[in-house]
């Protein structure tokens, strides 16, 4: 009777959804689509010849397989408007919280001018003691420290953690406060920034999945929890988390400070000390970056916008690795697509999560994708909270969008797009390493879920654009 019951009540609220979905915006205009514009590359002493241009993509290209892959990724890219294409990077890739954090906390050591964080999550625990140490530590000595943070991201940290922190002179913004008392600016409760950025002395950038907090304490090779405790809140406390971070020196870090002093302005923070946030760079490697930052104020998500039209222009792969995966339809009918042109569309996504209405959601979409031939894998070994992309082997991106409504719509996120194969490569290897570790799901073994999963799934996904 209850079973009875509840499959009623999903069935009215489908209905409802499905009138509802009538409405939903298109969410930006597919770059593909439009006349290529000139190439606009820069290099750390702003924009380039066109003969110089082209012999950087000659050399980037060199080593690679002769196709025009690379060419249509860069015209795209080109195509969207904001910040440039910079040429002059060295790009490190960090997997998991313990490699991450000692690179944040060594290039914290260093600084000599000043320290820029902005964070989703910082909580009073172990790891968030350690940075607030180090943090003090050096506005003490004369580093000037500004943190932002996201107030209901960072919710369950005292205020008193803070407080600590502005007593030294840390100059600290909470973003978008949920008490509207506090409110610097419109109430908008339900923007949040879920970005994770550390730019030390304007030199060197990270950003990426990672948080400040003790869940990432341990790698994602610890040992693997039972499945009886895979939605437990203390479970997840104590299971490895496994996610993406990046490590930037070169030209384009200067564009990530760009975003940095914009969400400071625009939160109304206090005028930031006279620093020098903006130093002359020099080229420190062979990487080509674009800095890209979403804004929900903004007409469309330019992550999402640059996103969507790799993937409707890719010809032989999209190998996709995501914590939240709540797509629209835009994204579905995009990987449909890529599919029919015969390229190689495989989703790394969550077998344990940190939210069981997202995970119920992401799985609403499993049998339309894997009816359409998307592969689908479910990491095992640990809770999966990358957020990465790499197509046709020479498109890439790491950073904190989530492929889901929030992230599309109510976040600041940001991201950094790799061009080249060389970094492709790694990511590949990574992402190789990543399905070794996790199970394929097939259309066969998906239609013997139970009922009370189907459920589950169908009420999630009522609340797409709500998670």
């Amino acid at each position: 009777m209850l079973v009875k019951s509840l499959g009623y009540f999903a069935a009215v609220l489908q209905v409802i959804a499905i009138s509802a979905c009538s409405s939903l915006p298109i969410l930006t205009p597919d770059m593909a689509m439009q006349a290529p514009k000139a190439i606009r590359l820069e290099n750390a002493n702003g924009p380039i010849s066109n003969q110089q241009s082209k012999k950087i993509i000659a050399n980037i290209k060199k080593n690679g397989v002769e196709t025009n892959i690379f060419d249509k990724h860069l015209a795209l890219i080109s195509n969207i408007i904001g910040s440039p294409l910079v040429v002059g990077n060295k790009v490190q890739l960090l997997v998991d919280g313990p490699a991450t954090y000692a690179a944040m906390l060594t290039a914290i050591d260093s600084a000599v001018d000043h320290i820029n964080m902005e964070t989703y999550i910082v909580e009073d625990d172990e790891i968030g003691q350690q940075f607030a140490a180090v943090l003090i530590a050096k506005q003490r000595s004369g580093v000037q420290v500004n943190l932002i943070y996201d107030s209901a991201g960072s919710h369950n940290t005292p205020k008193a953690f803070f407080n600590l922190l502005k007593a030294s002179g840390i100059n600290v913004l909470e973003f978008n406060p949920i008490n509207p008392l506090d409110k610097r600016k419109d109430w908008e409760w339900n923007q949040r920034d879920h970005r994770k950025l550390l730019i030390v002395d304007g030199k060197i950038a990270f950003l990426g999945g990672i948080n400040i907090s003790s869940v990432y304490a341990s790698g994602s090779s610890g040992s693997r929890p039972s499945k009886a405790s895979k939605q437990s809140k203390d479970s997840e406390k104590k299971m490895p988390w496994r996610d993406t971070h990046l490590q930037l020196a070169g030209p384009v870090v200067a564009e990530f400070q760009k975003l940095f002093t914009q969400t400071w302005q625009q939160q109304k923070g206090e005028p930031l000390a006279a620093k020098a946030y903006f130093p002359v760079l020099s080229n420190q490697g062979i990487e080509v970056v674009r800095a890209i930052g979403s804004n929900p104020d903004e007409a469309y998500s330019q992550i999402y916008a640059t996103l969507l039209s790799a993937i409707n222009s890719a010809e032989t792969q999209v190998f996709l690795t995501n914590a939240y995966f709540v797509p629209d339809p835009q994204l579905l009918t995009a990987l449909k697509e890529a599919v029919k042109r015969g390229a190689d569309v495989r989703l790394l996504l969550p077998d344990k999560t940190d939210s069981s209405l997202v995970f119920y959601a992401s799985r609403s979409y499993y049998d339309e994708l894997l009816r359409a031939d998307v592969k689908i894998y479910e990491h095992q070994a640990a809770l999966l909270h990358a957020k990465t992309a790499l197509i046709d082997g020479v498109w890439s991106t790491v950073g904190s969008t989530n492929l889901d409504w929030r992230s599309f719509v109510n976040n600041q996120e940001i991201n950094a797009v790799m061009l080249g194969q060389d970094f492709g490569a790694q990511m590949q290897n990574q992402f190789e390493k990543d399905l070794a570790s996790s199970k394929q799901i097939t259309l066969q073994d998906w239609r013997k879920r139970s009922l009370g999963a189907r459920i589950k799934e169908q009420s999630a996904r009522l609340w797409a654009r709500l998670l």
